[in-house]
């Protein structure tokens, strides 16, 4: 095969097009006889041009300034052959200068110069139009124009062009116009694949690396590649990369290749052809870094299939591979750490990888400075320590941790999603857990989670989950603002990004600093419609809104006007009143800072010390009835007694026993007007209410119950009705040990203080209602 074209072999000659030899004593002067009305003229002018053009850009440019473009893009459409013929190959040569080609672009010229690639057109004619094109369009505008103009079809044909230069030149446009996804589908509808095919079989070496390089280009689109293996594409590349006297084509080949192996039709062809031996013996080439990276590439494609994996595993691929990891080519390195991603899915591999020290190798490439090994790197990590946690183990000790939080600010969502995605995975252990912790990777995954990027959504969130899981993580979180930018996310349309906010959520929310500061940020309301739509509802998003409630249960109060035996009310709980459908619960600091106002009270428990309007209100009195409490009613051996001793401390607390039929003169209401004004404040320490009626006595019933360890729910009614509910077993007389049946009771706090009423009574139902 001759490894010269045309061009190279056979410099331009005026013979070649006829020219009549002439001496012009200026390029001003050949400029000017163009518009000279003789056709010899004109022809001997664009000789002149051609050959004052040819000796340098300088020439060209200078051609330009003399205003020579105009006359001869209108000369290509002059009715002589010979004049048309001039014009072009006198243009074809300026044209090689960037200021030429965008003179040209101004001018317009795309639409005359495509209109000489007509079959009428003399051979040499199609070579010198297709050369402009071949400058022209590089440029993004002239692409489209190009396109737009239909220029597509006639450069397919030329490919079909007995003349190689005008073969090559007519490759090398559609290869730029390919870049282009439009003109890639244009190119499959048209039929331009067999014609590309064809000339992988061409004598010059530059017309089938262009062919190569347009295929690589076209087979990113599932059609094309469909219609390439139909066409014999497959068998043609094999034929490519089986002759080695083709060896400076191979990593073009195995370009194209790496691309048809998405499609699983294409992967049967390879174990069909025993491509895979072939594949793996391009990993030996020596000094030929272009050809190993390409193979590699091709082999993680082929790694997609559980055939393909076991098969490279028996062919001791993991051992090939860690040793490219050592070349100094960084392209080599970032496609053996493509593969060892792939491979690393399958068990047996993932064991060989360990036994050969890959994990430590991995981490050291995460210092280097090429952004894509890092990457590539990184995903072979989390490849690695996927479901391994020997592997998880190994990054750790390696210090690969540090590296891998440093790398969640980095720019390449790719990177951030892997190293999130590889820190989620160790951080399942405590200690790896903590370190992780310690090199502030709460504040990088808040940055991370404000990410546009889905995967880095994805795998961010499931980082903040895990590692959410320690008090520490989450306070560092919500320093960070990471919690905003949850709570932004319960908004996304992504269906598992919105599961994973959801899930990240639950976990954020197992400790009341950050339930009270997720429901301060919307996330209750969110999660409130997430549960009672169809389309956005999930698997976490009920689990989601339970954990927030739980661990604020001064909002559960409001919302759902119950509290449960095992909800247990702490220092900073309060009673804001039923919420209104729709309308946000504030925290208990929204609350103080309003100015003092003519609504309800709101009732807070302060066990320690708490703020009103600024001054420390220290609840004393309620420090004081739970001391009383613990000494008095704690000890007492029956259950049922001890809830009758409480409930009458709260009465007594709260101005006493009330007859029903002298509710009506019972004075809390300016009680607790009064109470408000003293303290300048809306909110009213639950244990400075002297005067209370059923909602004040049962929240207090219900705070001190938690505090000495008693079982009893909160359950709010209507009009200032509540009420405590508590569980007592009936014990069988004989031996003294518990029945089975349990019987529920309705706490008197009110009338009969202590006396215990079964929910299924009448007297029940009347406490509870007017």
């Amino acid at each position: 095969m001759t490894h010269k074209s045309r061009k190279d072999s056979e410099p331009l000659s005026k013979e070649k097009f006829g020219f009549i030899s002439i001496e012009s004593k200026s390029p001003e002067t050949a400029v000017l006889l163009l518009n000279s009305p003789e056709e010899d003229v004109i022809v001997k002018a664009c000789e002149a041009i051609f050959t004052f053009a040819e000796k340098g850009d300088e020439n060209k440019v200078s051609l330009l300034g003399l205003g020579a473009l105009d006359p001869l893009i209108r000369l290509l459409s002059h009715s002589s052959r010979a004049v048309r013929r001039g014009a072009v190959t006198a243009l074809g040569s300026m044209a090689v200068s960037s200021e030429v080609m965008k003179a040209l672009k101004k001018l317009n010229a795309i639409p005359s110069i495509l209109a000489k690639l007509s079959p009428e057109e003399e051979t040499v004619v199609h070579e010198f139009a297709t050369l402009c094109l071949t400058h022209l369009s590089k440029d993004f505008t002239c692409k489209a124009q190009i396109f737009d103009s239909n220029g597509l079809p006639a450069l397919i044909q030329l490919l079909s062009s007995p003349d190689p230069d005008v073969q090559k030149n007519s490759v090398e446009v559609i290869c730029n116009l390919v870049q282009d996804y439009k003109s890639r589908l244009a190119f499959h509808k048209l039929g331009g694949i067999p014609s590309l095919l064809e000339l992988l079989k061409s004598d010059f070496p530059v017309i089938q690396r262009l062919a190569l390089r347009t295929l690589h280009c076209i087979t990113t689109d599932p059609d094309s590649r469909h219609t390439f293996r139909e066409q014999q594409g497959f068998e043609k590349l094999m034929d490519v990369l089986s002759n080695a006297d083709f060896h400076d084509l191979h990593a073009e080949a195995l370009q194209t290749l790496s691309n048809c192996l998405s499609d699983s039709q294409t992967l049967k062809l390879v174990h069909q052809s025993r491509g895979l031996t072939r594949l793996l013996q391009f990993l030996q080439t020596p000094n030929a870094p272009e050809v190993q990276s390409a193979a590699v590439d091709c082999l993680t494609k082929v790694a997609q299939s559980p055939e393909s994996l076991r098969l490279l595993h028996e062919e001791e691929i993991e051992k090939v591979l860690v040793e490219l990891l050592s070349v100094e080519d960084i392209s080599v390195k970032t496609s053996a750490c493509q593969a060892v991603a792939a491979m690393s899915f399958h068990l047996d591999s993932k064991d060989v990888f360990r036994d050969l020290g890959v994990v430590p190798t991995l981490t050291r490439l995460l210092r280097r400075e090429s952004l894509k090994l890092r990457a590539a790197a990184t995903r072979a990590l989390y490849g690695l320590s996927h479901g391994d946690q020997l592997n998880a183990l190994s990054i750790y000790n390696s210090g690969g941790h540090e590296l891998l939080v440093q790398q969640l600010y980095e720019a390449c969502p790719k990177t951030v999603a892997s190293s999130a995605a590889t820190l989620h995975n160790m951080a399942a252990q405590e200690a790896i857990r903590s370190s992780i912790l310690s090199h502030g990777a709460m504040r990088a995954l808040a940055e991370a989670l404000k990410s546009k990027d889905t995967a880095v959504l994805l795998s961010s969130l499931l980082c903040v989950a895990e590692l959410a899981c320690e008090e520490d993580a989450r306070a560092e979180l919500r320093r960070a603002g990471g919690l905003e930018a949850l709570v932004r996310l319960l908004h996304s349309h992504h269906q598992e990004v919105l599961k994973n906010a959801c899930f990240a959520v639950k976990v954020c929310a197992s400790d009341e600093p950050s339930a009270v500061e997720l429901c301060r940020l919307g996330a209750l309301e969110v999660l409130q419609e997430m549960t009672r739509s169809e389309s956005r509802r999930n698997t976490f998003s009920e689990l989601a809104l339970n954990s927030l409630l739980k661990s604020n249960l001064s909002v559960k109060y409001s919302l759902m006007g119950r509290l449960a035996s095992t909800d247990i009310i702490t220092s900073g709980f309060y009673d804001a009143g039923k919420a209104r459908t729709g309308q946000r619960v504030l925290t208990l600091e929204e609350l103080i800072q309003q100015p003092l106002n003519q609504h309800r009270p709101v009732f807070a428990v302060f066990t320690g010390t708490g703020k009103t309007n600024d001054e420390t209100a220290d609840d004393g009195v309620l420090q004081t009835l739970i001391k009383e409490a613990k000494e008095n009613v704690l000890p007492l051996t029956a259950e049922r007694e001890q809830y009758a001793a409480l409930a009458r401390l709260v009465s007594e607390a709260m101005g006493g026993a009330v007859p029903e039929d002298q509710l009506h003169e019972f004075p809390w209401t300016l009680h607790l007007s009064e109470l408000k004004f003293h303290l300048q404040s809306n909110v009213v320490p639950i244990g400075s209410i002297r005067k209370g009626i059923y909602c004040h006595r049962a929240l207090l019933f219900k705070c001190l119950s938690d505090c000495i360890g008693l079982s009893c729910s909160l359950v709010r009614g209507d009009y200032n009705r509540a009420w405590n509910e508590v569980v007592l077993f009936d014990e069988d007389p004989p031996n003294m040990q518990r029945s089975l049946r349990r019987s529920r009771f309705i706490v008197d706090l009110m009338h009969q203080p202590g006396r215990l009423l079964d929910v299924d009574t009448p007297a029940a139902l009347q406490y509870q209602t007017i």
